[in-house]
């Protein structure tokens, strides 16, 4: 009997761990749920980046199905979505960027909203410019309230400011068919 058993724990053991490690094969290391989604926006009172005197709240989103992108020019992939953001925009889609820099933190850098801006319109005229403006998360802060991992991430609000979809990556034609479309369409229709 305890040579049956010493042999089926470990057996057993291994069983577990490869089907554990077999259903990771087939899953979206992307798909995560958001603790956010159907529920408002957190608050924030954040300053416009092109112009810092404005400042924002949530207030901006009432009345109107939006996607709030989360991006910065360091971010490659953020570059390789702009494109097709502004063809979304282009075709009456709102977009509004939440834009954070990771060298404005003292412990990576000092660059100023100066400096900044020159590089994001710098970005945004060689790629697009696909949003309505830029909200500046200077300390990222609001991103961390939105459980943002990266960049970029989107988020699909709707004309009451609740959040409706979280996507992590770029938004791109088939994100878009597939997954964000249907959803923005319903929400047009609301």
């Amino acid at each position: 009997m305890k040579k049956v058993l010493i042999f089926l724990l470990p057996l057993g053991f291994f069983v577990l761990v490869a089907l554990f490690l077999f259903q990771g094969l087939f899953s979206d290391p992307r798909a995560r749920d958001s603790s956010l989604v159907n529920k408002p926006l957190p608050d924030f009172n954040l300053p416009d980046l092109m112009q810092p005197q404005v400042e924002y709240t949530p207030e901006v989103f009432k009345g109107q199905v939006s996607l709030l992108n989360v991006w910065g020019v360091w971010c490659i992939t953020c570059a390789i979505e702009l494109p097709y953001l502004t063809e979304l925009s282009d075709n009456g889609v709102r977009i509004v960027g939440l834009y954070y820099d990771q060298d404005t933190d003292p412990d990576f850098g000092t660059k100023t909203v100066g400096t900044i801006q020159q590089e994001v319109n710098a970005k945004l005229g060689q790629l697009g410019n696909p949003y309505a403006f830029n909200i500046f998360d200077t300390y990222r802060d609001y991103s961390l309230d939105l459980g943002v991992t990266g960049a970029p991430e989107t988020f699909l609000i709707d004309k009451k400011g609740v959040i409706r979809m979280h996507h992590i990556g770029d938004v791109n034609p088939r994100v878009w068919k597939n997954k964000i479309g249907p959803v923005y369409q319903r929400l047009m229709s609301e």
